[in-house]
């Protein structure tokens, strides 16, 4: 059974308290120079754009460079690692996905940890799209799983131990199916391997998903978060057939553990008020995305619980990345 996010565990406690709410008053000219933000993933996904676009928000807003540089590789641990050792001042930032809540679980001996990071907020929740290639004759879950139980089907994600990947392996799991996981090194060679039939179904974050909506080369059977999409009209969720089925993609800010708390104050004003910009409610609208804007206590609660959530899919799974 999945824990509700709404519980708090030890994890929550320690990364609230990385948000350096005991340190000395920041500089109130912060900032004062060019910020870096680091997105741990390839050029051109979700997190790339979306990052870009805050970039360029932040940037009008602080009268200072919003610098975007992608450091990708381990699951996003490289770039996250960059983001827990930087200087606690503000001037580097991570804008990343609930993959640093996996992260624990699939990389036992990370080179960094959880509580080197401080939350700022949770700005937008994708849920997760269950795409078949148009070869698949299935239009809709239970099709596509009674054709999974007479033979094992190919699934794509964008790495091992993903988002994606996971939601593989709970559809696996409620169904009774053994469906093969086939990772990839991003969503867009994901998107390729399924548009050219090499694999027979993937779950793509909606974001991703939407472009394809009418393309005669994808059928788009499901949504896997606890509601329907507003992107994906009349898509049910894989829910309506498998009751508590619920995974989606978050993306967040950090930055790093002992930032002083009027600059992570400051970020977070920042921040909610590019979220809530017309360019960015445009952008989440047509990607699916819903908007949340929470608090860093707030936030450290839900990497907490999405935490011991995907941990026990990963332990399903078996994956490990050490």
């Amino acid at each position: 059974m999945l824990i509700p996010r709404r519980r708090l565990g030890a994890l929550a406690a320690a990364l609230a308290c990385g948000l350096g709410l005991g340190a000395p008053a920041a500089a109130q000219n912060y900032p004062s120079r060019t910020v870096r933000l680091i997105v741990p993933y390839s050029p051109g996904g979700a997190n790339d754009v979306l990052a870009r676009l805050f970039a360029n928000l932040l940037s009008s807003s602080f009268g200072q460079p919003v610098i975007v540089e992608n450091h990708p590789g381990a699951g996003g641990n490289i770039g996250s690692e960059m983001v827990a050792r930087a200087a606690p001042d503000g001037y580097t930032l991570l804008y990343v996905s609930n993959s640093l809540a996996i992260a624990p679980a699939l990389y036992p001996k990370m080179n960094y940890s959880l509580q080197q990071l401080a939350p700022i907020s949770l700005v937008a929740d994708f849920p997760i799209a269950l795409v078949t290639s148009a070869s698949i004759p299935a239009h809709n879950v239970k099709e596509l799983v009674a054709l999974s139980k007479k033979k094992s089907l190919n699934y794509g994600s964008t790495g091992i131990g993903s988002a994606n990947h996971l939601t593989g392996v709970l559809l696996n799991s409620v169904a009774g199916v053994n469906n093969v996981h086939v990772p990839y090194k991003g969503a867009g060679p994901m998107m390729v391997a399924l548009l050219g039939g090499e694999i027979d179904f993937a779950a793509p974050n909606v974001f991703t998903a939407v472009p394809y909506l009418h393309s005669d080369r994808v059928h788009i059977l499901a949504v896997t978060g606890s509601k329907p999409s507003s992107a994906l009209p009349g898509v049910p969720t894989v829910g309506r057939d498998y009751p508590g089925f619920d995974t989606d993609v978050w993306h967040g800010f950090f930055t790093t553990a002992g930032t002083p708390a009027p600059v992570v104050a400051r970020l977070h004003e920042e921040i909610i008020k590019a979220l809530h910009s017309p360019q960015m409610r445009d952008a989440l609208e047509k990607g699916g995305g819903e908007t949340v804007g929470d608090t860093p206590e707030e936030f450290a609660r839900v990497i907490a619980s999405d935490g011991k959530k995907y941990a026990k899919l990963v332990k399903i799974s078996g994956a490990t990345a050490d």
